[in-house]
């Protein structure tokens, strides 16, 4: 009952939102679920864009590692719903391994990339590689719900994670010029986890699968695998 109201909230309100998009014939194939994973994996989807212009505004020194690369050039290849799996300069690491990639000491290569490149990677992979959803497609709640808890590390490795000087690896909150703390970057994070949450308990309601949800500390410093 839950999943089946949270589920016809989110309907409605897209219906309401949206009704100059007129009527297509194959959402006649769509379940209020999929129609619901659309909403959910067009917004994620988002809001990884905006991340990566804003990580890339406040750490502008690693899109120059890469001779005339563009912030356009990155969210065509981060953002590719049909990229391939693995990108070259990162040495063919995507999902979990680019994000572990992006805070180890010895990288030398794009951090803000790798990092984009590990949140897109494992985003697409929780949503099957796919935008949109008909009645036989089926998405794991555990991997959403796994990938909401790597968020949360990334989250934590952005505030924590320092080289050999003491500064941060990649740059993203901290404070105005007149001491105001500036935490848009946790902000989307959060907006994130939210939304990958949020699918894993309504795809478990709706299949009566239960989530494992081990204990896992931030601190810890290790991803799940997706």
């Amino acid at each position: 009952m839950r999943a089946f109201l949270m589920t016809l909230c989110l309907v409605t309100t897209l219906t309401a939102c949206s009704g100059q998009k007129g009527f297509h014939v194959k959402n006649l194939a769509k379940t209020d679920m999929d129609m619901v994973s659309d909403i959910h994996v067009t917004r994620v989807r988002e809001l990884a864009e905006v991340l990566t212009v804003k990580l890339y505004k406040r750490n502008p020194r690693e899109l120059l590692k890469s001779p005339d690369m563009t912030v356009e050039n990155r969210l065509s290849a981060l953002m590719n719903i049909d990229r391939k799996v693995g990108f070259e300069e990162l040495g063919g690491a995507d999902g979990s391994d680019a994000l572990i990639l992006a805070f180890t000491d010895g990288f030398q290569g794009d951090r803000v990339f790798a990092l984009m490149a590990g949140i897109t990677g494992m985003l697409n992979k929780t949503y099957q590689n796919r935008d949109e959803f008909f009645i036989p497609d089926s998405i794991d709640e555990q991997k959403l719900y796994d990938s909401a808890r790597n968020l949360e590390i990334v989250a934590w490795m952005l505030n924590t994670k320092k080289n050999k000087r003491g500064q941060p690896m990649i740059m993203s909150n901290g404070y105005t010029e007149d001491g105001t703390p500036n935490l848009s970057y946790e902000r989307v994070l959060s907006q994130m986890i939210v939304i990958q949450d949020m699918m894993a308990t309504m795809v478990s309601d709706s299949t009566n699968r239960s989530i494992n949800k081990v204990v896992h500390s931030v601190a810890s410093l290790t991803f799940f695998p997706i």
